[in-house]
């Protein structure tokens, strides 16, 4: 009799945990779906004159980026491989990991995730509303968001991923404001929904971006408080995909610039694409 009355409370726990992440698989794909459907359906080209009055490392940012005539399309779904670091810089206990991220800035974006060490995974997604991961697929082992906290934090990631992969994204234009910083060096701030955010992009003489630099609203520190941090990463391989000149591989983390620096986000873009009709 206990045994059977165990076997059946096993059971319900598993079906219970099995339906919550299949509820996580559907609203994952309801969010990609949303995101998507920003596209731009018959986005202007881009035209050097566009950019000719920003501040000149951000002129040269958009004329390498961008290749004149490309449809200035502002959403984007890609593909990566490479490593999620689980801890800091003196352990970095990574992961190797392979995930689908949508980028749809202003509005937001999802990652899907999965990374995986010897019989030991963890997938997930992570969006500007929540951040949910799960152990081998049924323990529950973070859920968070739905604060103001998570979007802020959410929003200086997605717009700093927005130099990266979506550079049509950061065109001037009433919530987008380029200002100089230094001879190679432009800050870009954008508005959305009450939130904002300012990122640094440093380029090379030919415009091409070799890094990023922020402040972060985050709670990585070992208080685990929300407070402005430094954030960044680095870019290169750059490909030609469909007009634009994007990173195929980039190193980012937290405390960007200081000897507490650890890039925990390490991947190699396998797959990128302008979804449209």
């Amino acid at each position: 009799m206990i045994i059977h009355v165990l076997s059946t409370l096993i059971f319900l726990v598993l079906a219970g945990l099995s339906a919550r992440r299949w509820a996580d698989h559907r609203a994952d794909r309801r969010i990609m779906e949303s995101l998507v459907r920003n596209q731009p359906r018959d986005p202007d080209r881009f035209d050097p004159a566009m950019v000719d009055r920003l501040p000149e490392p951000a002129r040269r940012y958009f004329l390498y980026t961008i290749v004149p005539g490309t449809p200035l399309y502002t959403v984007a779904t890609f593909s990566m491989e490479g490593r999620f670091g689980m801890g800091d810089r003196d352990k970095p206990d990574y992961l190797a990991m392979s995930a689908r991220q949508t980028l749809a800035a202003p509005v937001g974006f999802i990652w899907s995730m999965n990374a995986r060490r010897g019989l030991m995974r963890i997938s997930g997604s992570d969006t500007g509303r929540w951040t949910r991961f799960w152990l081998m697929g049924l323990l529950p082992v973070a859920r968070m968001g739905g604060t103001p906290d998570h979007a802020r934090s959410a929003f200086g990631r997605y717009v700093a991923e927005a130099v990266f992969w979506t550079p049509a994204a950061l065109l001037p234009g009433p919530n987008v404001h380029w200002e100089l910083v230094d001879v190679n060096v432009a800050r870009v701030t954008l508005r959305h929904n009450g939130l904002s955010q300012s990122v640094d992009v440093t380029v090379a003489e030919d415009g091409q971006p070799l890094q990023v630099h922020f402040d972060r609203w985050s709670n990585a520190n070992p208080e685990k408080e929300y407070r402005w941090q430094p954030f960044g990463g680095y870019l290169s391989e750059f490909r030609e995909v469909e007009g634009f000149r994007l990173p195929m591989h980039v190193e980012a983390g937290n405390h960007f610039g200081t000897e507490r620096y650890f890039p925990f986000f390490v991947v190699d873009v396998t797959e990128i694409a302008f979804p449209h009709d």
